[in-house]
């Protein structure tokens, strides 16, 4: 696991954006999960802005990690915010984005986006394998949409499935913990202070971590990065870089 924390969410977002880079230059095809949130966005706006011209978009195929039930035009929906950060404003072939329907049928379209996937993507022990998995960190320690009420669907056999908002009830289409842990690369952006004491458990293993889905992640690959702010790493003592 490596550690990164900078100053604040803008440089959070810069020193991403680099990784990112890096990471796409030199492939023939690159399939990454998107996740939704403040964070996220501006990481899009980075990108479009800086990198727009940097990075040859069309070997990118993106897809979400998760997605909450809602069309495509709602403002809750994780699409809509990457079209109006990140797609509207770079060149990208509209056959690159696998968005989730959110306004599907949510058991239909949580089978119908794991077969896509399958279909998609290479496959490691019958699993699909994403170049890059982006998450986020809720306050309560969820990570994709498995909420520690329903932590038990990391473990599910399905690549996709229905999870439930703990508060709203709102149902949301999620990856499964089989599909983040066998990523080439998983990167969590984690900002603010509100998720510094969520922040430290997981990292160092303290508290109640176990029941925060967020301490499940850990890909077989070993590559597991944090891009932190000070306000989020204030709680953990590892070196800081």
């Amino acid at each position: 696991m490596e550690t990164n924390v900078y100053k604040d969410k803008n440089k959070v977002a810069q020193e991403f954006s680099k990784f990112f880079s890096d990471l796409v230059q030199g492939k023939e095809i690159f399939h990454v999960a998107l996740s939704g949130g403040s964070t996220p966005k501006v990481v899009f706006d980075v990108l479009a802005s800086s990198f727009k011209d940097r990075i040859d978009w069309s070997k990118i195929h993106f897809y979400w990690g998760d997605e909450r039930c809602v069309p495509p035009a709602d403002d809750q929906s994780n699409y809509k915010m990457t079209v109006e950060h990140l797609f509207s404003k770079i060149e990208v072939p509209k056959g690159n984005i696998h968005r989730i329907l959110g306004e599907a049928e949510p058991p239909r379209e949580a089978f119908r986006y794991a077969n896509l996937l399958e279909i998609n993507l290479d496959r490691v022990d019958g699993t699909p394998q994403f170049d890059l998995i982006i998450l986020g960190m809720g306050d309560d320690g969820h990570t994709a949409s498995i909420f520690p009420h329903e932590i038990g669907l990391w473990n599910a056999t399905e690549h996709c499935v229905v999870a439930t908002h703990p508060e709203s009830g709102q149902k949301r289409i999620t990856i499964t913990g089989q599909v983040i842990n066998i990523a080439k690369e998983v990167a969590f952006l984690v900002t603010g202070d509100s998720k510094a004491e969520k922040v430290r458990e997981v990292i160092q293993k303290e508290g109640n971590y176990d029941r925060y889905p967020a301490s499940l992640v850990s890909p077989t690959s070993g590559n597991l990065r944090w891009f932190l702010d000070q306000a989020a790493a204030k709680g953990i003592s590892l070196d800081r870089s």
